[in-house]
């Protein structure tokens, strides 16, 4: 995957975000799988210079979690949705897109 691909366009559909991008492939993931594989520091967690990896409180998931009310694009190589529950820190580029595609 080459990473000089950018999103060309991207909607919510029912359960589903659909992707396509500028090499005219495309992602289908459900909102699910995204929201379980949020990139961001809290949910993942992130590394010191030691390498001690440091993460937020687990969030307690819930059905408003699974749901997006808007997604904003982050330049031309990522998505930040933002989920009914509150969470809108994780930007998925389009690496992690393609990864989660179904």
């Amino acid at each position: 995957m080459s990473d000089n691909i950018s999103i060309d366009n991207y909607e919510v559909v029912n359960n589903l975000l659909l992707v396509t991008f500028t090499d005219s492939t495309e992602a289908v993931i459900k909102l699910k799988k995204l929201r379980q594989r949020c990139p961001c520091a809290s949910c993942e967690g992130e590394k010191d210079a030691l390498g001690n990896l440091y993460k937020g409180p687990v969030q307690k998931l819930n059905e408003n979690s699974f749901l997006v009310s808007g997604v904003q694009p982050v330049g031309y190589y990522g998505l930040r949705p933002f989920w009914k529950d509150g969470h809108n820190t994780g930007i998925f580029t389009t690496i992690i897109l393609k990864q989660l595609s179904d």
